[in-house]
């Protein structure tokens, strides 16, 4: 397997059973006892997971055997993801949380240091090992959040979906996601005065592999005009680098265009859910996740002839390392 190269970075949000359809107070974890087909398949490839974990995850003895047995292999990562309204400590902002979902940032700034220092703590009991990695649960995200994470020792951050809004997504009543429509799509350290905008901090922000539609690009005024009308064709203005049933071509089509423009990684994503029958809408059966598998060892294949994998801690370190030889040779 090639030690040099762009690399491949696969995360995992890491938590509860169906989260979009089963909005009960009690969330099941059985999903834990699927992550093993998949940690093989990712090791047959030299890829390396990160599994960004929430509380209920946490929690759940199964997942905490083979996750801490992947770690110790050095074959995988854990890292953060909080969903806010059932990570302690916890606190109303609704009637009933369980149904709205609020988001992190939706929470008193108290809460939110709290929130992310006890699932810190609780990680890094469980798994003997430095939380480094996060993505925001929800994918909303901003400054104070940002701050909170440097505080608590956080290197990384993969919450930015370049071109996608989630401003239309409600949390708590009045609130609204996070719009990242004009964020950059390629790595930054994060301005912790303007999480859209590269700054000095010591927060790598790694966006999630998104390609815009052609006309999208070209023109969005145009494209909202022709197409967006029109329902159907809404998904199509954004390619992600994430399997959605049957959509190998929108994958590598995304990778394609991670390699004509020398991007240094492409991104993957997928809920721990996702690997179990009827564990989300669209994996519905012992046969979706088969032919999810199908597509899986397409894609995979495909990646491996030019990229390495690695987690989001060991690509923060590369980075720092490419960084400084840079400076080197700008220096001479």
């Amino acid at each position: 397997m090639k030690n040099t190269g762009p690399a491949f970075l696969i995360t995992i949000d890491t938590e509860g059973d169906n989260i979009w359809g089963d909005r009960s107070h009690t969330v099941g974890t059985r999903n834990s006892a699927f992550l093993p087909r998949f940690q093989t398949l990712c090791e047959k490839y030299g890829f390396k997971p990160t599994y960004l974990t929430n509380y209920e995850m946490a929690v759940c003895p199964v997942y905490r055997e083979f996750a801490k047995d992947a770690v110790q292999r050095q074959a995988a990562e854990v890292g953060l993801h909080i969903h806010a309204w059932n990570s302690p400590p916890v606190q109303h902002l609704t009637v009933d949380d369980h149904r709205c979902y609020p988001y992190l940032i939706d929470y008193s700034p108290e809460l939110i240091r709290e929130k992310i220092v006890f699932l810190t703590d609780l990680l890094e009991d469980a798994f003997e090992v430095k939380m480094l990695s996060h993505r925001a649960g929800r994918w909303s995200f901003n400054e104070l959040y940002a701050r909170e994470l440097v505080r608590a020792g956080y290197t990384v951050d993969c919450s930015v979906t370049p071109g996608h809004s989630w401003a239309a997504m409600p949390g708590a009543p009045g609130r609204f996601g996070t719009d990242y429509s004009q964020f950059p799509v390629d790595e930054y350290f994060i301005d912790l005065d303007d999480i859209s905008k590269p700054g000095n901090s010591s927060l790598l922000e790694l966006p999630m592999s998104i390609r815009r539609n052609t006309l999208s690009r070209i023109s969005p005024a145009l494209y909202r005009k022709t197409l967006g009308r029109i329902g159907r064709f809404r998904s199509r203005e954004l390619d992600w680098f994430r399997p959605k049933g049957g959509n190998v071509s929108e994958m590598l089509r995304v990778l394609s265009w991670a390699r004509r423009r020398n991007a240094s990684y492409v991104e993957f994503m997928l809920h721990s859910s996702e690997f179990m029958p009827g564990g989300s809408p669209t994996f519905r059966d012992a046969a979706s996740i088969e032919r999810l598998y199908d597509d899986l060892e397409r894609v995979f294949a495909e990646v491996a002839r030019t990229h390495v994998g690695m987690t989001l801690a060991e690509f923060h370190a590369r980075h720092l390392v490419d960084q400084a030889r840079g400076a080197a040779k700008e220096s001479r």
